[in-house]
C-alpha cells in the first residue's frame, strides 16, 4: 500500500509541474502573439509609410524633370504618354 502512496504522490507530483508548465507556456504564448500583432501592426504602418515616399518620391522626379532636369525627362514624357491613353480610354468609356 506505501507503494501505491509513493506512486501517487509521484504522479501527483508530476501532475502540478506538468500544470504549472502549461500554464507557463499559455502565458508566453499570449506574450507572443501580442508582441506578433504589435510587430505586424509595426510592418503595415511601416509598409504604408514606404509607400507614401514612394509616391512623393515619384512626384519629386516628375517635377524635378519638368523643371528641366535631363535624368528624368525620358520618363516624363512616358508618364505624360501614359496619363494621356488613360484619359483617352476613359473618354471612350464614357462615350459608350
Amino acid at each position: 500500500m506505501s507503494e501505491i502512496a509513493a506512486i501517487i504522490d509521484t504522479l501527483e507530483g508530476r501532475l502540478k509541474k506538468l500544470f504549472e508548465k502549461t500554464d507557463h507556456l499559455e502565458q508566453v504564448s499570449t506574450q507572443l502573439k501580442q508582441e506578433l500583432y504589435t510587430a505586424n501592426a509595426t510592418i503595415e504602418r511601416q509598409s504604408s509609410e514606404i509607400e507614401a515616399l514612394k509616391k512623393q518620391y515619384e512626384t519629386l522626379k516628375v517635377a524635378s524633370s519638368l523643371l528641366g532636369s535631363e535624368d528624368n525627362k525620358r520618363e516624363t514624357k512616358l508618364k505624360i504618354n501614359a496619363l494621356i491613353r488613360e484619359i483617352d480610354y476613359c473618354i471612350a468609356q464614357l462615350a459608350d
